[in-house]
């Protein structure tokens, strides 16, 4: 829902609002994201099915050319294609933009946190975020990860606690918070990413990136068309939204559609996990009860 928001209305981001509908031509129009979400599309198709080997997706294929040409189109970066078209455009929107340009990394100080801001933080920060994180940055992530990776599985302990520690760690240089994301992983599925390499590699040029650029990377990405980003958080949700294949049972579908509804009609996703949890004991202690 963000996605499509992105695509078609004009987002402030330091206010976190929107200023009417986007205009349809223009570097940062909606025709232009339009064409990213076909181009996407035709390249990618509807992506590759999980837990089956390449080898198995070419044998389905019956003609040569056509095995060649889905070889072919498998392994065009796309969401990289797509990236560079928003830097090259985010230039020509505002080619002044090069005059802002600074080298070197920018300086970093240590933050005071007082009394005070630990616990105006604790409660209106973590309590409240405390339910989506714990959703989309530690169940979500473990249960994607199960899916797409058998045999790669990681606990929940593992994960949350490696989410507390990055954080405490980089509070004190003024970060935004941060964690694991399953929306990340299940783009970085869509577009390809099949190893760790390629996190590390998109660490390792996000650092390349902020050493030589510092804040003036800022400058420039506040160009970059939102449309085309908007673009790829829509494939990055629908790869996610695909998660809901994996339903085992009834039961299971009752959980999660009470959950995602709750969250949406709601615009909430502390209230839809509630409500999903409640579900749940309910139905386990209605197995209990009536074996």
């Amino acid at each position: 829902m963000s996605a499509v928001k992105y695509i078609r209305k004009v987002r402030d981001f330091s206010k976190s609002k929107y200023k009417g509908n986007r205009q349809c031509l223009g570097l940062d129009g909606t025709v232009l994201a339009i064409f990213c979400a076909g181009f996407i599309t035709f390249f990618n198709g509807a992506g590759q099915e999980r837990n089956q080997s390449e080898e198995a997706i070419v044998d389905e294929a019956r003609k040569v050319r056509r095995k060649r040409m889905r070889k072919i189109m498998a392994t065009i970066p796309l969401a990289f294609i797509i990236f560079l078209l928003g830097v090259v455009l985010a230039f020509i929107r505002r080619p002044k933009v090069v005059n802002d340009i600074t080298f070197g990394p920018s300086v970093m100080d240590i933050v005071k946190i007082t009394g005070h801001s630990w616990k105006e933080g604790f409660i209106k920060g973590t309590i409240p975020q405390l339910p989506l994180s714990v959703l989309n940055s530690v169940i979500a992530v473990c249960k994607l990860s199960s899916g797409i990776f058998p045999g790669r599985e990681f606990s929940a302990t593992s994960v949350s606690v490696t989410v507390g520690l990055l954080n405490l760690v980089r509070c004190w240089f003024g970060a935004m918070p941060c964690c694991h994301d399953a929306g990340g992983l299940a783009g970085q599925y869509k577009f390809g990413g099949r190893s760790g390499g390629c996190v590390a590699l998109l660490g390792a040029a996000k650092m390349m990136l902020g050493l030589v650029l510092g804040t003036s990377l800022v400058t420039i990405l506040h160009q970059f068309p939102v449309g085309i980003l908007g673009v790829l958080l829509l494939f990055e949700g629908i790869e996610l939204a695909m998660t809901c294949r994996d339903m085992n049972s009834k039961q299971e579908s009752i959980v999660m559609l009470i959950c995602t509804v709750v969250s949406l009609v709601g615009s909430s996703a502390a209230l839809g996990f509630v409500c999903g949890m409640l579900v749940h004991v309910l139905l386990e202690l209605r197995t209990l009860c009536m074996p």
